[in-house]
């Protein structure tokens, strides 16, 4: 079978799409081209490639693979989730206006409020799971609506379809940041999105060990426009974070199966926590977001879990020092689990804002570990709020 199949299943195209081997070497895996710049035959005259700015082997391998997996026409990636992210306000003008999910990624929501709105583009927060909220939100200016599903970090679901049809003769474009689902899980272009958005330092990468973004898309117009700006702005992610993020890639379908399984459990297992009040994880049939969730995520629901507890931020705070296995740290979609406060650390820029979270919220990227492990792990942390409460409760009783 060719190398790039367009029919080929997920698992097999991750593994080979844009990866052929190497035709100078043999080589299986494909090589980092470690350079800067590339000897011309002639003025002009070259073999694709002059400048590792404007384009590199690597990077074209790591794209070609992210438009196969995102069902897309082409893709293109950068050196940071929001660097992609800015290079897609590149597309607005003074005057524009941007739809805003109400629950976004802190760093979204930051570079929409403090730096894109510096230069006469406005915006607005909507609840995205609203269809009728979204379409009375929308402005005659609105440019680009902004979703992200699940949502960071209340794991809300939008509609994409929904949305979508919304939009129809609008002359808005629609970005899904696909971050948290991954392509295995979710395929946004498929579903009406106009652009899919990821940092790919999460479960793309899925090591923990690089920083990435990628825009894909289908329009071949808006593609050079993009393209064009990747070049000039430059925030492009260099040969060895691209090979990084390639190897990371082929193992992505046994490792989303893997995340989602054991956030699942999880989940499951919080519910019944009497530490715990609230449960957010779509793959719960209680999730308000449950059944569009069920719908447009036919490849699982992903390993992101958040929850609240009961004792506000003092036992939140708590928790998430007590974990073993759960590492305190930002970001998400490593094989190892993490557990962070939103309100202090990933989304500390939406304070005082009225998109702010619960004091009492407690975000989880649940890992690949053995799931008996991590809910042990996770039984004795939150064991450790309970004691000082029973403690209490003994003292007032003499």
């Amino acid at each position: 079978m060719p190398h790039d199949e367009p029919d080929a299943h997920f698992e097999t195209r991750a593994i080979h799409v844009g990866q052929a081997a190497d035709s100078a070497t043999g080589a299986v895996i494909t090589p980092i081209y470690q350079t800067s710049t590339y000897v011309q035959e002639a003025v002009g005259v070259h073999k694709g490639y002059e400048y590792s700015r404007t384009d590199n082997p690597t990077r074209t391998a790591l794209q070609t693979a992210l438009a196969s997996l995102e069902e897309g026409a082409w893709a293109l990636s950068y050196a940071s989730g929001l660097a992609a992210s800015q290079n897609l306000t590149y597309l607005l003008c003074p005057g524009d206006h941007v739809l805003l999910s109400d629950d976004a990624y802190g760093g979204t929501y930051r570079l929409i409020a403090k730096v894109v709105a510096n230069y006469g583009i406005g915006f607005s927060l909507v609840d995205m799971t609203d269809l009728d909220a979204v379409r009375a939100a929308l402005r005659p200016e609105t440019r680009l609506v902004w979703a992200e599903t699940p949502t960071n970090p209340y794991l809300k679901i939008v509609d994409i379809a929904g949305v979508a049809s919304v939009l129809q003769g609008h002359g808005a474009r629609m970005v899904v940041d696909n971050t948290f689902a991954s392509p295995y899980c979710q395929h946004p272009l498929a579903l009406g999105a106009d652009f899919v958005l990821h940092s790919t330092t999460k479960y793309l990468g899925g090591h923990s060990d690089v920083v990435g973004g990628a825009l894909i898309g289908n329009d071949e117009s808006v593609y050079e426009t993009l393209k064009f700006h990747q070049n000039a702005a430059g925030a492009v992610p260099g040969p060895m974070d691209c090979w990084l993020t390639l190897r990371g890639i082929k193992t992505l379908a046994v490792r989303m199966e893997r995340h989602s399984a054991n956030a699942q459990a999880v989940a499951e297992f919080l519910l019944s926590n009497p530490a715990v009040e609230r449960v957010f994880y779509p793959g719960l049939e209680s999730h308000a977001g449950h059944e569009v969730a069920a719908r447009q995520m036919p490849g699982g629901y992903s390993g992101m879990v958040s929850f609240t507890v009961k004792g506000g931020y003092e036992a939140a705070a708590r928790i998430v020092s007590s974990t073993r296995l759960f590492q305190l740290a930002e970001s998400l979609g490593g094989v190892e689990s993490l557990i962070e406060h939103p309100g202090k650390m990933t989304h500390a820029s939406v304070a005082g804002t009225g998109a702010e979270v619960e004091d009492s919220l407690v975000r989880l990227s649940v890992g690949i570990e053995h799931i008996d492990d991590l809910l042990a792990d996770l039984e004795q942390a939150l064991a450790a709020v309970q004691a000082p409460a029973l403690a209490g409760r003994a003292s007032r009783h003499g």
